[in-house]
């Protein structure tokens, strides 16, 4: 069992009624002229930003709106909100929307109080020294930003994460209801994001830290189960409120206590839809069945125990690799009924060309400067190979 340090310092609304709380929670946290930043029409469709503005106006808090949030969210976007926010005195930033939306205020969030350009905390030419805090209203549970520490930002086809915890939101304000409307693709895309957070820390060589491995086990169970109810009837508060909780545990840090996190997959992902402008978690899992089949056999009991305890595989004691690869199958399977794609060629609706396989590679590995992962630990040409089974 690894040393580990946790911290969570998000301060959680959850609920029919958390909206209520929204301008309480801003001003317990110092704001007094806040930026409400968010995506595209349908917060407005909704109602949802309304409701927020008069929320704020109630308690005589000024605000300035900014849109224009789209997924996989640019820096140009977040270079403007900087310059409107020290152009208008703001001192908080207010994310109505999801994971992109939560993405972008961060790295606003960051750039607002740096003398220089804010990509260069993702290029890892700087570390912030302060932020401006942040707050969510989270429209789609997925990313987990209402609780993480991280954000990633598209730079044109190069796309980038950075972690730090000054960027964490200090409060989040998260209600079920908010997501009835989400289409059936990115209901199913966010489960798949959900589930890859833990999966990412859950695939370790660390196998003492029963505790740990069971939380994270019966978060991947509940998302699962719960996805085929809310996309055989999306107005279901019970199984979306089971989502929404899990999308914020999956990546506040709790599912990887005391193990070795691997992060192969997201940072495989991240150039698909860097170069590829995809859903990212439509992009997981086009890669993780390959992934898988790659590593597998670096730990194959932790696959044995991944297919047993999550995917209900039973449990060949005379076999364990066949095991492995049954759950591994049982994920397939899983990802096609929720209509996920299984392969990039399902992912782009063609197929990848070599030009393009090796591309994705040079990007990941930065032209084979580093690598990715710690279940395996792959190189340029092992990236290229998982990429080239995942076609």
């Amino acid at each position: 069992m690894k040393d580990f340090t946790y911290y969570a310092p998000t301060e959680v609304a959850f609920g029919r009624d958390a909206l209520g709380q929204v301008a309480v929670l801003v001003k317990k946290y110092g704001g007094h002229k806040v930026l409400v930043h968010f995506g595209g029409g349908s917060v407005r469709r909704s109602g949802l930003l309304d409701q927020v503005c008069d929320l704020l106006s109630a308690r005589g808090i000024d605000y300035i709106l900014m849109g224009g949030v789209v997924p996989n969210p640019r820096l140009e976007l977040v270079r403007e909100g900087i310059a409107l926010c020290r152009k208008e005195g703001v001192d908080m930033i207010l994310a109505v929307g999801g994971g992109s939306v939560m993405d972008s205020s961060k790295a606003i969030a960051y750039g607002v109080p740096y003398d220089g350009d804010v990509w260069d905390f993702f290029c890892g030419k700087a570390k912030p020294e302060k932020a401006l805090p942040v707050g969510c209203v989270v429209t789609n549970p997925a990313s987990g930003s209402e609780m993480s520490d991280s954000c990633v930002i598209t730079n044109i086809e190069d796309k980038r994460g950075y972690s730090s915890p000054l960027g964490r939101c200090r409060f989040t304000v998260s209600n079920p209801e908010f997501t009835f409307t989400l289409p059936p693709y990115q209901t199913a895309a966010g489960v798949a994001d959900i589930m890859m957070h833990t999966m990412e820390r859950y695939f370790s060589h660390d196998m003492d830290m029963d505790l740990t491995d069971s939380l994270a086990e019966a978060l991947l169970r509940t998302m699962k189960d719960n996805a085929y109810k809310v996309l055989a009837d999306p107005c279901d508060y019970r199984a979306r409120a089971q989502i929404m909780w899990g999308g914020s545990l999956a990546h506040n840090g709790l599912t990887e206590c005391g193990l070795q996190r691997d992060w192969a997959c997201h940072k495989m992902e991240h150039e698909l839809s860097g170069m590829f402008d995809v859903t990212h978690g439509a992009g997981l899992t086009a890669i993780w069945p390959s992934w898988a089949r790659y590593v597998y056999k670096e730990n194959i009991q932790r696959f044995v125990q991944f297919a047993v305890n999550v995917m209900g595989v039973r449990n060949d004691f005379s076999d364990p690799e066949g095991t492995a690869i049954r759950g591994i199958e049982a994920m397939e399977r899983f990802y096609r009924d929720i209509r996920m794609p299984v392969t990039i060629g399902e992912l782009l609706g063609r197929e990848i060309t070599d030009a393009e396989i090796s591309e994705l590679a040079r990007r990941c590995s930065h032209g084979g400067a580093i690598t990715v992962g710690n279940l395996k630990v792959l190189y340029q040409k092992d990236m290229e190979a998982v990429y080239r089974l995942a076609r």
